[in-house]
């Protein structure tokens, strides 16, 4: 049989493992096995004729300015959308920049937000401070249970936004359920999958309409570069999504773009490995005398464990548990940890210990954070790659100094 007709050359038919490391890629006359960085903002035309087709969008495929399209950008975005199941992609310079413009590109003055209310600081921003500057107001429920966001559904809701697991409480919503509902009122569902990843979660094949992550965390998974991305339907992301990255310039660096491809190809290997050592973590602190709870989707104590095991084929990199003692208790722990990092980040090659009620969180008020569950002694693990036993035995020690 000839290459030609190989079955494998059909990308939909590869696993994940070999998407991240060769789907989605256009090379050059070199042939290079990396792929090209195209450190460049502009192009050249070869003629007046050819400027003013491109510009008028009947050249598909060409570029006009690095704002709007760059070809290493372009082989990030389209081997996430085969990972991810979508139609289509787009970069963007951050995280909070891939949700800000997949909620504002969706919204107009006079239109309404349902949220869950168990969101990352910066989101919850979004949907409860700044959008209402524009005339969009906003309705934050309790996610657990899909029956508060039909009850919260106005006739000018255009969009449900939800993170399922949640920052930090690991809190999940039932995205089918949600999804049903948002679209019986004519809205577009869109989810943060940042904590479960593509590898575990698959949103869109769910029900949401837009999916976002930020690239920085387990895309990365090393600290290097910043990153974000915004994935769904041709319709929605070659629409109101690209003119407002086109007009508000929130554009992925191709240089973030090439370093985001080599985390792909590692991508698999790097979740795993930080999967299996979280949930040895969650089980040796469960149960622990200082520990009031331990906060993990697919360990049985889990108030939504079945959901977790129905919607996500793994538990994810993160665990939260929740100290007896308070602030006082969760810093002592902290702070006597040698190889877990105290950092506000997460998804990354180095364990990473995070107290949110005094960072991610500390915008909220005392009420708004017990409310969501971020008490004193609530500590967000973001598990790396070091040996499991050394992380066991760092939190054990960490315990020991309460």
């Amino acid at each position: 049989m000839s290459k030609a007709n190989n079955p494998l050359n059909d990308p939909a038919r590869r696993a994940p493992d070999t998407q991240l490391v060769h789907d989605g890629a256009t090379r050059t006359a070199f042939n290079e096995t990396s792929e090209a960085l195209f450190l460049n903002s502009g192009y050249s035309y070869p003629s007046s004729d050819h400027a003013e087709r491109l510009f008028k969008g009947e050249i598909p495929g060409a570029h006009n300015y690095s704002r709007f399209a760059n070809p290493t950008v372009d082989i990030f975005q389209n081997r996430m959308a085969l990972l991810e199941g979508a139609e289509a992609a787009r970069g963007f310079a951050t995280g909070m920049a891939a949700v800000t413009n997949a909620v504002m590109s969706q919204v107009r003055a006079g239109d309404h937000i349902v949220a869950s209310r168990a969101l990352f600081g910066g989101c919850r921003f979004v949907v409860e401070d700044f959008m209402p500057r524009y005339g969009v107001s906003s309705t934050l429920v309790d996610g657990r249970d899909p029956a508060n966001f039909a009850a919260a559904m106005q006739p000018n809701t255009k969009v449900v936004f939800i993170e399922t697991p949640t920052n930090p409480t690991l809190e999940l919503v039932d995205i089918r359920a949600v999804a049903d509902i948002a679209h019986a009122h004519g809205a577009v569902l869109i989810v943060d999958n940042v904590f479960a990843t593509a590898l575990y979660q698959k949103p869109l094949a769910l029900g949401a309409d837009l999916v976002t992550y930020s690239a920085t965390k387990h895309i990365d998974g090393q600290g290097r570069v910043l990153g974000g991305i915004v994935l769904g339907s041709k319709k929605l992301i070659e629409g109101d999504l690209h003119t407002f990255l086109r007009q508000t310039g929130a554009s992925l660096s191709p240089f973030n773009a090439w370093v985001l491809l080599k985390g792909l190809e590692t991508l698999p290997l790097r979740v795993r490995q930080m999967t299996a050592s979280a949930t040895a973590v969650a089980e040796a602190l469960a149960g622990h005398p200082k520990v009031e709870r331990v906060i993990y989707p697919h360990h049985p104590s889990h108030p939504q464990y079945d959901l977790a095991k129905r919607q996500m084929t793994a538990g994810s990199t993160l665990v939260a548990m929740e100290i007896k003692g308070g602030q006082e208790a969760a810093f002592a722990l902290s702070d006597s940890l040698a190889v877990i990092l105290i950092s506000n980040n997460l998804g990354d090659a180095k364990s990473l210990i995070t107290h949110p009620a005094t960072t991610t969180h500390a915008r909220l008020t005392e009420a708004a954070r017990l409310e969501v569950g971020v008490t004193s002694g609530l500590l967000r693990l973001s598990v790396g790659l070091e040996a499991s036993d050394d992380l066991v035995a760092d939190l054990l020690y960490g315990l020991d100094q309460i």
